[in-house]
């Protein structure tokens, strides 16, 4: 789940992806707001879907027909990427101007920072593992500044799912452990809560090829993008603003009879020293 008191911005994120992009000599399209029919009709025709496809672990075993789904569903083309087969920096030259990401849950989602703003990241869950326990993606879509929609859709269908018991631990397999524990495993339907990252449950369901039921799938699509804020595309704004202050304290202290005292404290912002700034005001409120 997501880290109680995150201090980290969009905005710092997203400057972040910049000076990676910089660095591995990737042009980004620009952002700014385009005006006119003749450019909204180029924009339209511009936009497209990326798939993350993969060829290890994980599988989504209809792919094509994702693909097929995704496309006819927004009337927009879809570009596969693979890890195992592409450079990082191709990828992130494509993901960086995508309209919408969807991938299986994995690390390879990170990548969504590299998304333009207002574009959609959906992703995918096997059977029984329940998007609500898993959101590291989900915490960085949703960040202030980062301007991303995000959707998640879950397998709920067994048959639609095919496990690898006989595979080594790291990538969900089970034959190592007693019989007994094998066989809860394997009828469990929803993985419990756990410590990350070497749950031998986990690792069984989510290294799991899924066949994705299009019919729930378009739905669930549909339905997220009715919730979908208007975020207005607009250019990177280079202005890092402070974090939130960390730390804040308020103790009393009761000195006489009629006499008390209230020391109010915080700890700056951690990326107030790396910021250009003569002086710097802080607001209070006591209640």
């Amino acid at each position: 789940g997501p880290k109680a008191n995150i201090m980290v911005l969009g905005n710092e994120i997203r400057q972040f992806a910049r000076a990676l992009m910089e660095k591995m000599n990737i042009t980004r399209i620009d952002e700014t707001e385009k005006d006119g029919e003749d450019e909204k009709e180029k924009d339209k025709k511009d936009n497209y879907i990326v798939v993350f496809s993969r060829s290890t672990t994980r599988l989504i075993v209809n792919e094509a027909e994702l693909i097929m789904a995704l496309a006819q569903e927004f009337q927009m083309r879809v570009i596969t990427v693979s890890l195992e087969e592409q450079s990082f920096p191709s990828i992130i030259q494509v993901i960086s101007a995508a309209s919408i990401l969807v991938s299986m849950h994995g690390a390879q989602l990170i990548t969504s920072l590299f998304l333009p703003r207002g574009a959609v990241v959906v992703e995918l869950f096997p059977f029984a593992v329940n998007p609500e326990q898993y959101t590291p993606y989900k915490t960085l879509a949703s960040l202030p500044g980062m301007d991303l929609h995000y959707i998640s859709w879950r397998n709920t269908k067994e048959e639609n799912t095919i496990t690898h018991p006989d595979r080594p631990w790291e990538q969900g397999g089970i034959v190592h452990l007693e019989k007994e524990e094998q066989e809860r495993i394997v009828a469990s339907k929803d993985v419990p809560r756990h410590l990350c990252c070497r749950n031998p449950e986990w690792l069984f369901r989510i290294y799991q090829d899924t066949l994705v039921d299009i019919p729930s799938f378009v739905e669930v699509l549909q339905e997220g993008m009715k919730t979908k804020p208007s975020f207005k595309k607009s250019k990177l704004a280079s202005t890092v603003h402070p974090g939130r202050v960390r730390e804040p304290q308020c103790q009393t202290s009761v000195q006489t009879s009629n006499k008390a005292k209230l020391t109010v404290s915080w700890h700056i912002p951690w990326n107030l020293k790396y910021l250009k700034v003569r002086e710097v005001k802080y607001e209070v409120w006591i209640q």
